[in-house]
């Protein structure tokens, strides 16, 4: 991605259709590749920062790799778990992953499944929310979303979220926010009573793909991401829905998170980027960098202790001739090469 002069837009005075990506020169590197190797694809990616764990599901191969989060050593697996995404109840010590087609549950100490929670719909998405100890299960069809009690392990509840959602926040106050990926909206969730409040509409900006949402808790702004027609953030005020402004991102945006503690929001990008946006004050922001990573690294999280970013990709074969492409129009790939999967860490030098 090439290198541009940064820009601060205010309110909504430049459209995202204007803007240009931040530099590819900025305060962040990717520190450390580590090539840790395993079978199986990926999606979510997972830091407990009490345990200092780092949690990686491989689906299709049927385990779920767990790394030590500040060395990236391996400490275990869970072999049964054929995960798309991982959290864990730091209080109870359960964790808990989005198999099909029930949720595993295991000891985030011992790393022993415990049990298997059925659910229904296709689950995908996963948060825990500190709020009530409950865990979120996002899925791409009805029920779009299931709870969890994360002591008890049990099914607490299910609703309709008006859409397939993507990721989810929590205020940690009793709101969750979850980015309706085919709705072009945010839909706003009482987490105690399991209820939708409110959907907060960024159709006016004529974005739709929704993946990704961030949350500033402080003054409580959102950063919901778009991928069509091209890469784009929303940026909404948390309390009434309004729309502050817009960026752009890089290609193939999924998940991405906010640093409290540097006020940025970032997202990961398969197109092989990290774009970071500062937020200057509640009303102004800035794309900040551009970071080349590696292709097909399109989810993160974050290590709040050291302000460190992890993401995951591998390399591939060529495509055979005539292959048909992917989901979401990306061009088509080989086989992956084995032992190149690697875990990527960012962050300041």
């Amino acid at each position: 991605m090439r290198a541009t002069v940064v820009f601060t837009v205010i309110a909504i005075l430049a459209p995202a259709a204007l803007a240009q990506p931040g530099p590819a020169n900025g305060p962040y590197k990717v520190l450390k590749t580590a090539r840790v190797g395993g079978e199986g694809g990926f999606d979510y990616i997972f830091a407990e920062p009490l345990s200092r764990r780092l949690y990686v599901p491989r689906n299709g191969a049927g385990h779920l790799m767990v790394f030590n989060l500040d060395t990236l050593e391996k400490v275990g697996e869970i072999a049964s778990a054929t995960a798309g995404g991982a959290t864990v109840d730091p209080k109870s010590h359960h964790g808990f992953s989005t198999t099909r087609p029930a949720i595993t549950m295991w000891d985030s100490e011992t790393l022993q499944v415990l049990k298997t929670i059925d659910v229904g719909g296709r689950p995908d998405g996963i948060l825990f929310d500190p709020f009530n100890e409950r865990v979120w299960i996002l899925s791409h069809e009805p029920p779009y979303a299931t709870v969890i009690d994360g002591k008890e392990g049990k099914v607490v509840g299910t609703l309709d979220l008006g859409g397939g959602p993507e990721q989810a926040v929590s205020d940690g106050k009793g709101t969750i926010y979850v980015n309706i990926s085919d709705k072009a909206n945010i839909a706003v969730v009482d987490a105690k009573e399991m209820k939708v409040k409110a959907h907060y509409s960024v159709s006016s900006k004529g974005v739709s793909g929704g993946s990704g949402l961030a949350f500033d808790p402080k003054n409580r702004v959102l950063f919901a991401y778009y991928r069509e027609p091209r890469p784009t953030v929303v940026i909404v005020n948390a309390a009434n829905g309004n729309i502050i402004t817009t960026l752009p991102t890089g290609t193939g945006v999924d998940t991405v998170a906010f640093n409290p503690a540097t006020m940025e929001a970032i997202s990961a990008e398969g197109g092989g980027t990290m774009t970071f946006i500062k937020e200057q004050s509640p009303t102004s922001f800035v794309v900040e960098q551009t970071l080349h990573t590696m292709e097909g690294a399109k989810t993160l999280t974050l290590d709040p202790k050291t302000n460190r970013l992890y993401t995951m990709s591998a390399e591939y074969e060529p495509a055979p001739p005539g292959a048909p492409m992917r989901s979401r129009g990306r061009p088509p790939i080989g086989p992956m090469i084995p032992g190149s999967f690697s875990i990527l860490v960012v962050g300041k030098e």
